[in-house]
């Protein structure tokens, strides 16, 4: 499926790096980090959506490319693992991942 500012959905992944959780949409490449997992991923919410918002501004993008970004190569091997039927232990502790409306 390709994000446009009306329809689509990215992945997102809210892990702890040391005493820091940070939540990361893939599709486009933003990151929120707070001491709260919770908090990590509504920033990320609220950081998509101005984003998404901001992209309905822009006319005549063909393909919308910054809705529909190369992730960050560390991040989508850790999608890759995190969905792999027999997963490798993470070096990091994940409070969830999955699918997110635009």
């Amino acid at each position: 499926m390709v994000n446009t500012p009306t329809q689509g959905r990215f992945r997102h992944i809210v892990f702890r790096d040391g005493d820091t959780w940070y939540a990361v949409a893939l599709e486009f490449n933003i990151i929120e980090a707070n001491d709260d997992p919770k908090l990590a991923f509504f920033n990320l919410l609220q950081a998509v959506g101005g984003y998404v918002q901001s992209m309905k501004k822009i006319r005549g993008a063909q393909g919308y490319p910054a809705l529909n970004q190369e992730p960050d190569s560390e991040y989508e091997n850790l999608w890759v693992n995190l969905n792999s039927p027999k997963p490798i232990k993470s070096p990091y502790e994940i409070n969830m991942f999955g699918y997110s409306a635009v």
